[in-house]
């Protein structure tokens, strides 16, 4: 009989984060897969692109929350904003090490 191991327990199976911005809340995908895909595009922070933020907000914002926020009519620095909060509440990071993480 093979080995095992129950890490159940250890496990955090919590409800993903959320941000809420005037009377909408938006869930933020916090999975792990998401995240390696998040960071990966943020590598060391130099030359991020609109493209790349582009794609981090289709990855971390589910689209039915995506089409919530497209209502908002967001200038592109508080689309900006509202990534950049995305991450940080999903790594658990202060949005200020985000910020300098894009420049």
């Amino acid at each position: 009989m093979a080995k095992m191991i129950d890490i159940t327990e250890k496990l955090n199976f919590t409800e993903a984060p959320k941000l809420k911005i005037r009377n909408i809340e938006v869930t933020v995908n916090d999975d792990a897969t998401t995240m390696l895909k998040i960071m990966q595009t943020l590598g060391n922070g130099e030359n991020i692109s609109p493209s790349d933020i582009a794609s981090m907000y289709a990855l971390i914002i589910p689209e039915t929350d995506r089409k919530k926020l497209d209502k908002l009519k967001l200038n592109f620095g508080d689309f900006q904003t509202v990534v950049k909060a995305a991450i940080s509440l999903a790594t658990g990071t202060d949005m200020d090490e985000v910020e300098e993480k894009e420049q």
